[in-house]
C-alpha cells in the first residue's frame, strides 16, 4: 500500500470538536485489516531504525492503540502514560496546557527505571503538549527518550517545536490545508515535516 492510500484512509472531519479544527479520524483506517497492518509495519520501521531500546510508552488513549502491537512485534515492554486519576498505584504526573484547557498526564513511579531508554508512541503529533507532558514524566524518572515516534504529524502546527531536542519522527505528514497556505498562517503555524 502506498502512503497516499494509507492516508487516504484517514477520514477528515471538519469544525470537530469545534471550528476551523480538521479532525483526522483515525477509525476509518482502524477498521480496514490492510490499512491498520500497514500502519503497524510503517511505525515498525521506523523504530527498527532507532537502534536499541528498552521499553515503548504510549500516551492515552490511542497512542495505546499503536504502542502495543508496537512492543509485541519489538520484543518490548509496554508502558501506559494515563490521563488523571487512571492509575491505582504510587505514580508521578504532569500538568500541561491543551488546546482545549489544562490536563494532567501521570505515570506509575516503577513504570521506568533510571537508565532506561524508551520510545515514546502515539497516534498524532499536533501542538506536542501532550507528548512534551510524557517526556517530562519518563525523565522525571530518570528515563531517556530515545524517539517520538507518531503515525500522523500536523506539520503547521508547532509540535516538534514543543519537542526541541528530542528525535521526532512521523509516518503521515499534513501539510496545511488550503484555507491555511503561505500568507494565512501565523508565523508561528509556519511548520514543516522532516
Amino acid at each position: 500500500m502506498k502512503l497516499s492510500q494509507l492516508k487516504d484512509t484517514i477520514q477528515n472531519v471538519p469544525d470537530f470538536p469545534h471550528p476551523p479544527v480538521m479532525f483526522r479520524d483515525i477509525t476509518t483506517l482502524l477498521k480496514k485489516p490492510d490499512a491498520l497492518k500497514e500502519a503497524i509495519d510503517r511505525m515498525k520501521a521506523v523504530i527498527d531504525g532507532l537502534g536499541s531500546f528498552d521499553l515503548i510508552v504510549g500516551i492515552e488513549s490511542r497512542g495505546f492503540i499503536f504502542g502495543m502491537p508496537l512492543a509485541y512485534l519489538c520484543g518490548k515492554g509496554f508502558v501506559l502514560v494515563r490521563k488523571k486519576d487512571k492509575l491505582p498505584r504510587e505514580k508521578i504526573s504532569v500538568t500541561y496546557a491543551t488546546e482545549y484547557g489544562p490536563d494532567v498526564l501521570e505515570l506509575h513511579r516503577d513504570a521506568i527505571a533510571p537508565g532506561q531508554n524508551v520510545v515514546l508512541v502515539d497516534d498524532l503529533l499536533a501542538t506536542g503538549g501532550s507528548a512534551r507532558a510524557a517526556c517530562s514524566l519518563i525523565e522525571q524518572l530518570g528515563g531517556q527518550v530515545t524517539a517520538c515516534v507518531f503515525l500522523n504529524e500536523l506539520c503547521y502546527l508547532p509540535g516538534r517545536e514543543a519537542l526541541k531536542g528530542q528525535d521526532v519522527r512521523s509516518v503521515i505528514p499534513y501539510e496545511p490545508p488550503n484555507l491555511l497556505k503561505a500568507d494565512h498562517v501565523h508565523p508561528r503555524l509556519r511548520f514543516h515535516c522532516l
